[in-house]
């Protein structure tokens, strides 16, 4: 029995929605269609009933992904508290739910034009963001650097095998931040 079109664009939106947590939570490499496609409950066959190739739905993803973390940071009610909420331990802790910049950023740099596109998007939508929180004179300076080492900042905390390193680095450049 043939889906309708409702149906598809469902379908869809699982496919991507659960490709976005695989791929922050595994790598974009290292996350292959049979593993992605049954996290959306589905079988590998009708992967390219939705897309035209992974690099297709690597974009997708990464969108969605930004989607959901500029959610979650244009909640904050200050530029100090998007930054906390950033730069914290859940966030580290759940790269599958997180920006996705911190978390495949390596990989994204490597993609095809179209992901990299979307990757660029949502450092834009971020660094935008950020200084509207911000309400500095130099506002888009600030969220520039601010992005960048919050970014980092997640990415070497999920780096070092030292728990008490990997906090240190969130906290202090959280403090830097609010210093600014």
């Amino acid at each position: 029995m043939r889906k309708s079109r409702e149906e598809a664009v469902e379908t869809r939106k699982r496919i991507v929605s659960a490709a976005a947590r695989q791929f922050r939570k595994n790598g974009i490499v290292a996350t292959g269609l049979n593993d992605l496609m049954k996290a959306a409950g589905l079988t590998h066959g009708g992967f390219y009933k939705h897309f035209e190739s992974k690099d297709q739905l690597v974009a997708e993803a990464c969108a969605e992904a930004v989607d959901g973390l500029i959610e979650m940071m244009a909640g904050q009610p200050t530029f100090p508290a998007a930054v906390a909420a950033y730069l914290s331990t859940q966030h580290r802790d759940n790269p599958d739910a997180g920006c996705p910049l911190a978390a495949i950023g390596s990989e994204l740099s490597r993609c095809e034009g179209e992901t990299r596109q979307a990757a660029t998007e949502g450092f834009e939508r971020l660094v935008t963001l950020l200084a509207e929180k911000s309400g500095a004179e130099d506002a888009r300076r600030r969220a520039l650097a601010a992005a960048s080492m919050m970014i980092g900042a997640v990415t070497m905390s999920r780096i070092v095998t030292d728990p008490k390193l990997s906090t240190e680095i969130l906290h202090e450049v959280e403090k830097a931040l609010a210093e600014g």
